[in-house]
């Protein structure tokens, strides 16, 4: 018959790692969540720190590393969102599918732009996906590589 006290511990230890899938998962969507945020506010340098020492993104706009490398390119590409009623851009993402592996996981997100056009109308020029690298760096997940890739219009 096996010890009570060794049952109880190995089933305590199970639900304590499904806690901490739970939360990384829950950590990893806020960091896509922050991304967008951070990017349609233009605040670039909190944009920025969600990529670890040595993240990169590759996209459109080109590719940088590291934090500072990340903020000057885009410092340099993009102006200013424009407010209402402007045709405001704000990004969308979608359906993240992510897969823990211990400090390392990866990640799909749908994402798009949508815009405010010229009459005031929803339009929706950009529909592509990210492909992201994640490491825990200093206990919090960040971005390892996020690619973005533009699937509608085709590249």
């Amino acid at each position: 018959m096996p010890d009570l006290s060794e049952e109880l511990e190995r089933r305590l230890n199970l639900i304590e790692a499904r806690l901490t899938q739970l939360e990384d998962r829950e950590e990893i969507r806020r960091l896509i969540a922050d991304y967008r945020i951070h990017l349609d506010s233009r605040n670039l340098r909190a944009y920025s720190l969600l990529f670890a020492e040595d993240g990169t993104w590759a996209g459109g706009l080109g590719e940088a590393t590291g934090p500072e490398g990340i903020r000057t390119m885009l410092e340099g590409s993009l102006g200013p969102n424009p407010a209402a009623p402007g045709p405001t851009l704000w990004h969308i993402g979608m359906d993240p599918v992510i897969d823990l592996d211990g400090e390392r996981a990866k990640a799909s997100t749908i994402w798009g732009h949508a815009r405010r056009g010229a009459d005031g109308q929803l339009e929706i020029p950009t529909l592509g996906h990210y492909d992201d690298a994640l490491t825990k760096e200093s206990g919090r997940w960040r971005f390892k590589r996020r690619e973005a890739r533009r699937d509608v219009p085709a590249n």
